[in-house]
């Protein structure tokens, strides 16, 4: 599933993590969250909005912060996917690069 699918998925949550994040860690707002993992407030303010997904380093980020599992926060935005895997045929390469 792409950023753009992702952004699209009704089951999607960001808001959830978001909050879920802030109660967690026992932030006042948004602007707390966004010190916390070391972005920009805009960050997440384009995440909430459903303008930027989340992606894996703020995912990575939000993990070392609040120790939650990687499993745990996905479950949080609304990931079911039981694994996230890249496909063996993005490494290949194609076929018009094979005919030059």
């Amino acid at each position: 599933m792409s950023g753009i699918e992702l952004l699209q998925n009704p089951a999607y949550d960001p808001n959830n993590l978001l909050d879920s994040l802030i109660d967690t860690l026992r932030l006042r707002n948004d602007a707390a969250l966004a010190r916390v993992l070391e972005v920009a407030p805009p960050v997440i303010s384009k995440i909430r909005h459903r303008k930027l997904p989340i992606g894996a380093s703020i995912l990575i980020r939000m993990h070392e912060v609040t120790e939650l599992s990687i499993k745990d926060l996905r479950i949080l935005m609304g990931d079911r996917r039981p694994k996230f895997r890249i496909s063996t045929e993005q490494f290949k390469p194609k076929k018009e690069e094979l005919a030059n």
